[in-house]
């Protein structure tokens, strides 16, 4: 029996650049001009029903403005359309307008517009560039590095998707004075985790300077900004395929990502990570991470935020327990978390381990406690 060995060694460099800034659009198409994606000329800009009016319609005409080709693609705003069928939907709406591998997508919007068009970008075509233009705070906070694309499904939050890293991130502040007051301090909750996992110097500054994110104040801004792409860079650039490391980027979503798949999403994300905080820094003190200080610390800097930190009434708890084994970090059926250590570190479990296994007991207790 003979045997042929296909060699495919390669080396890719997938780095790219964040710019951080005030009314990036003009910025935007003078890369495009100078060739960021090459010589693609076709660009299918895709955004959802919020976003539309405030910048998706305004990049649209600069871009084509520029002389390229461009067609704008929404879907409607929320984390319900991250989902298969509204990507299958706009996979076959760039087919229809005759789109092919010689294009790039710019997603322009949150969290929700960055994973599903990253996702789509990845796969369509096998795969064409995107560039990723961030409109609100937590795809600032969560979104703008590490390449992960996804989509939700019944059963999971974020298991069907792909690592396809954008060719640069816009995170235009000037965005955020359009963003209701509720999606800032939704934004936040990212930011506050950032300072419990990896710079105690950002959870300090939120402390004392909450009220001027709030009022869009870009001193604040722009600094909560380079602190969170800061953290998030010495993460991804030594584990960017989520295979130890990363997961510390998961404090709070084992329980946040639960709760707010049982709440039907009347939660958002910030929000429901928020609850996820707490409950990891509450047990985490039982443990012996964090002393109660530092527990009460990072509670009252969460509602220093307007963000919640116990379990909604409506949330049926059995339900909640069972949609904890949905997490991805879940190994032989058995609930593993992140945990921080103090504040402004994480904890480790051995060489290149970054989560334990949690029994079910333990963390039923605290949320039936909350």
């Amino acid at each position: 029996m003979d045997c042929f060995h296909v060699e495919l060694k390669k080396v890719v460099d997938d780095s790219y650049d964040i710019q951080i800034g005030m009314d990036l659009v003009p910025d935007l198409i003078q890369d495009l001009q100078n060739g960021l994606v090459g010589k693609i000329r076709k660009f299918a800009v895709i955004t959802d029903s919020q976003v539309e009016d405030l910048y998706g319609n305004r990049i649209l005409q600069a871009v084509r403005d520029a002389g390229f080709s461009a067609d704008l693609f929404v879907f409607p705003a929320g984390e319900k359309s991250k989902v298969r069928k509204t990507k299958e939907i706009l996979e076959d709406e760039m087919l229809m307008k005759g789109y092919r591998r010689d294009a790039c997508v710019i997603a322009v919007g949150g969290g929700v517009v960055s994973d599903l068009a990253g996702f789509l970008a990845g796969t369509f075509g096998r795969g064409i560039p995107f560039i990723n233009y961030a409109t609100t705070l937590l795809a600032a906070a969560d979104a703008s590095i590490g390449g992960k694309t996804a989509v939700d499904t019944p059963l999971a939050t974020n298991l069907i998707g792909l690592f396809h890293q954008p060719k640069k991130v816009y995170l235009d502040i000037a965005t955020w004075k359009t963003l209701p007051r509720e999606h800032l301090i939704n934004g936040l909750a990212e930011t506050v985790k950032h300072g419990c996992l990896g710079d105690l110097e950002l959870f300090e500054y939120l402390e004392e300077h909450v009220e001027n994110i709030l009022r869009c104040e870009p001193d604040a801004c722009q600094y909560i900004s380079e602190r969170n792409c800061a953290v998030k860079y010495q993460v991804v650039m030594r584990d960017e395929k989520e295979k130890s490391l990363r997961e510390i980027l998961n404090l709070g979503h084992t329980v946040g990502r639960a709760i707010e798949t049982v709440s039907d999403y009347r939660l958002l994300h910030g929000e429901a990570v928020a609850i996820g905080m707490a409950a990891q820094v509450r047990l985490g003190c039982q443990c012996g991470y964090v002393t109660e200080q530092e527990r009460d610390r990072v509670i009252a800097l969460l509602k220093k935020c307007f963000l919640p930190t116990e379990v909604p009434d409506y949330i049926e708890k059995e339900a909640l327990v069972q949609k904890l084994y949905t997490d991805k970090k879940v190994r032989d059926g058995k609930l593993r978390f992140v945990f921080q250590k103090g504040i402004g570190d994480v904890m480790t479990f051995g060489e290149d381990v970054y989560a334990r296994p949690v029994d079910e007991k333990e963390i039923r207790e605290i949320l039936e406690w909350m």
